[in-house]
């Protein structure tokens, strides 16, 4: 693994888990939605919000207690859009042993004040 720092980490707890013991994929989509929509705002500066979620994968299972850490980059810049991808990997409670439980890919657009799609960048200084 490389030395990127996750946009989230959080435990996964009882309330998080399905009737058969394991963690509900919608919580995992969640925890990667958080995690997209902030590198989303760093990089736009301002509101994002998410317009499509594709592309999800759910190759590992984790349990009550394991640590979600999610990791997020940036795909794709549009105009007033970003495509980010989201990684989902588990560390067991009690070692270091590290599973990837999901995947998925996430798109943005950026909001300016009026709720109404603004650009992504700001040229000289103001939104465009």
């Amino acid at each position: 693994m490389s030395d990127r720092s996750p946009l989230i980490r959080i435990t996964a707890m009882p309330t998080d888990l399905n009737p058969y013991g394991g963690v509900f994929g919608g919580w995992l989509m969640s925890q990667m939605a958080l995690g997209a929509g902030s590198l989303a705002s760093r990089e736009g500066k301002g509101k994002a919000v998410v317009v499509s979620a594709t592309d999800f994968a759910f190759p590992g299972a984790m349990a009550v207690g394991d640590e979600l850490s999610v990791y997020c980059e940036i795909l794709a810049t549009g105009n007033t859009s970003l495509t980010i991808a989201a990684e989902a990997l588990a560390r067991e409670r009690n070692g270091e042993a590290e599973t990837k439980v999901a995947s998925g890919t996430f798109k943005f657009v950026m909001l300016g004040d009026d709720d109404k799609p603004r650009p992504v960048r700001a040229v000289g200084g103001k939104w465009a």
